[in-house]
């Protein structure tokens, strides 16, 4: 696993009508995230087969999954034994929530005081997790802050009290983190973990969700860099694979 930290103002990472990228029905989000990513020479929305890529970059296909990688899976299962695929996701590490005008109050902004984890990119791999180890399949994680931007209905999003979220918009990018092979997402887990572990035990380590460390304990199992070793009780205790280890510290 490769991080590079990377910031830049706003103006420089939103404007996408300068070089020509195609933002046709695209959200603000994923626009934004194309121009930031893209570089010179790149081909942008380009028929693959029966589908459409967001980026050719020297016959790599590059795309910008802002949520819902189930929604990959056929492409990935259709395209992946011939092409190099790079699949960037965001994750909120800050978010500002913008409610528009309602009821007679003034539009609204403040910041969430729920901040997003690399570690929540397992509730998106649980989609396809056999398949990160594919030697053509790599992840580009990028940490973001972003603007929520809601809008009253009355009619969806009972959660939030009839408020529906609208667009979601790059203010910076923060850090950007690759993964290649299943030993890079091995770097995950803490130092201080000892083995073998119970997705409990994970989860207080990493200071997330029960639900998010069951997650991540199934991703690693499914790609090939975890085991179940036994139970403790009804919890299933977990150790990393031998070849993995091999591989993480080579």
């Amino acid at each position: 696993m490769s991080i590079q930290a990377i910031s830049g103002p706003p103006s420089t990472l939103v404007g996408v009508t300068s070089s020509g990228i195609g933002t046709l029905r695209e959200t603000h989000l994923h626009a934004a995230l194309k121009e930031w990513i893209a570089e010179h020479g790149d081909e942008f929305e380009v028929p693959v087969g029966r589908f459409v890529i967001d980026i050719v970059r020297s016959g790599k296909l590059i795309e910008i999954q802002t949520r819902g990688f189930s929604a990959m899976k056929s492409k990935l299962d259709a395209l992946l034994d011939e092409h190099q695929i790079v699949i960037i996701h965001p994750i909120a590490r800050q978010k500002w929530i913008v409610k528009g005008p309602h009821d007679g109050n003034p539009s609204s902004r403040r910041k969430s005081p729920k901040g997003g984890s690399i570690y929540d990119v397992f509730t998106e791999l649980v989609s396809f997790p056999s398949l990160v180890d594919h030697p053509n399949l790599s992840f580009e994680i990028v940490m973001t802050d972003e603007e929520e931007l809601r809008r009253y209905d009355g009619n969806r999003s009972w959660r939030r009290k009839g408020w529906a979220v609208v667009e979601r918009r790059l203010l910076d990018v923060v850090e950007h983190l690759v993964f290649e092979t299943p030993s890079d997402w091995l770097l995950l887990l803490p130092p201080g973990l000892s083995e073998p572990f119970t997705t409990e035990e994970l989860a207080s380590t990493i200071s997330r969700p029960r639900r998010t460390a069951q997650q991540m304990a199934y991703c690693l199992r499914e790609m090939g860099a975890l085991d179940v070793v036994g139970k403790r009780g009804n919890a299933l205790e977990y150790r990393v694979r031998p070849a993995a280890r091999s591989a993480r510290r080579a």
